[in-house]
């Protein structure tokens, strides 16, 4: 070989690989866009910030990226052209197994150092990078960590304070951890082999295989994207977005029908035999005709007479349903989101304990929110008035929303 060659390859070796970890779930995170290193921060995936870090870094060479079997076309979608300067490999059932296989796909371009970074700390930036693999040496690892402030406890099996545990010479772990290559992949190899599955991060196998981790400085921003909130404050820093406030909203409506003979009522969704029926043009629940106004009211869009009027024949006998869905479906249009809804019925009879349980199911079907936003109760009329006389039912609905919030002045 000669010396020009020689240096060539001396530098290919000196590159740092990368593995970068993005094959979790991310559930505490919520999944309304996808896992949360697939959810956008100012108008870009968190895991496109991250690996562009990597990328553009002098000295990382190869980056190997363990996603999910099921996450191909988002991570295509969300990386764009950085897709092809990467090695996509199908990460494991654990973040050990994913890094594994992640040092595993790096064994060909044999680097002589190893970076692990969770994609979901996207403000990593390229000082903490250089600290890290600057402390890396031929049989020591490195890893960036933040002296612990927080006093700290330890709780009891009965849930009471136990004792306070010193914080001297404690640290909070972060990423990018740093070793020498094949160390790193004989520790994992041995750990795999072994069936030992329960190490939290690379640190932990270090410590195991007897590698020494040096402590680095971390960096305060340099934060893991765990929870919805982590989400919108992270995307509020990078769209330069001042706190908005919330703009919550809340409807009321108020229905009632009188009896006609028959032989069941609808209501909230639910048919209850019954030795009358309510009349109305369509099924005449009365329950979901007041909570349709209440949806309505937080959008500003008329009452249901304006959306379903009893003139129109094509809503004789329809299910009252399809108005709570409809409504539904214009505070979503609107940016809202239903956060609670609740229907007080007024009626001597039917009894509507029993069918609580069916009414608050078939609601939070309707609505899309769980069963835990929802209030249905019954009262009666004390005898007085129509309701009383048990001619007939009415009903109270209160909806609240919440809308996208304005910027203050």
């Amino acid at each position: 070989m000669t010396d020009a060659s020689e240096k060539t390859a001396d530098a290919a070796n000196d590159k740092v690989g990368v593995v970068i970890v993005a094959a979790g779930r991310g559930a505490r995170a919520g999944q309304a866009d996808g896992p949360k290193q697939y959810q956008r921060i100012g108008g870009r995936a968190v895991i496109a910030r991250t690996l562009e870090t990597f990328l553009s870094h002098p000295k990382t060479g190869p980056v190997a990226v363990a996603i999910h079997a099921d996450d191909r076309d988002l991570f295509r979608q969300a990386a764009g052209a950085d897709a092809d300067r990467v090695i996509a490999v199908i990460g494991g059932v654990s973040r050990q197994a994913s890094v594994r296989l992640g040092l595993l796909a790096l064994r060909d371009h044999a680097p002589g150092r190893v970076l692990v970074h969770d994609a979901v700390r996207p403000f990593v930036d390229a000082a903490l990078i250089d600290r890290t693999i600057a402390a890396i040496g031929e049989r020591q690892g490195s890893l960036p960590a933040l002296p612990v402030a927080d006093t700290l406890k330890r709780e009891s099996a009965a849930g009471m304070i136990e004792e306070t545990v010193p914080r001297t010479g404690l640290h909070a772990a972060q990423t990018p951890q740093g070793f020498p290559f094949w160390p790193l992949l004989a520790a994992h190899e041995k750990a795999h082999h072994l069936g030992k599955a329960d190490f939290t991060d690379d640190a932990a196998i270090a410590e195991w295989a007897h590698i020494p981790v040096k402590i680095v400085a971390g960096s305060p921003d340099n934060i893991k994207l765990t929870w919805a909130r982590d989400i919108a404050m992270a995307d509020q820093r990078l769209s330069g977005e001042r706190p908005r406030f919330p703009d919550i909203r809340t409807g009321n409506g108020y229905d009632v029908h009188a009896f006609e003979p028959g032989d069941h009522v609808t209501l909230c969704g639910v048919a209850i035999p019954h030795d009358k029926k309510l009349s109305g043009h369509s099924d005449a629940d009365v329950g979901l005709h007041a909570l349709t106004d209440a949806l309505l009211a937080t959008c500003g869009a008329d009452d249901i007479g304006t959306h379903f009027p009893p003139s129109d024949p094509q809503w004789k006998g329809a299910a009252s349903r399809i108005f709570v869905e409809h409504a539904a479906k214009l505070v979503r249009e609107r940016g809202g989101r239903i956060a609670n809804a609740d229907i007080t019925l007024i009626c001597e009879a039917p009894r509507v304990g029993p069918h609580r349980a069916a009414m608050t199911a078939t609601l939070s079907a309707m609505l899309g929110i769980s069963p835990d936003r929802i209030s249905i109760k019954a009262t009666t009329n004390e005898k007085l008035g129509f309701v009383g006389r048990e001619e007939g039912i009415a009903a109270i609905a209160t909806a609240s929303v919440v809308f996208p919030g304005d910027v203050p002045e």
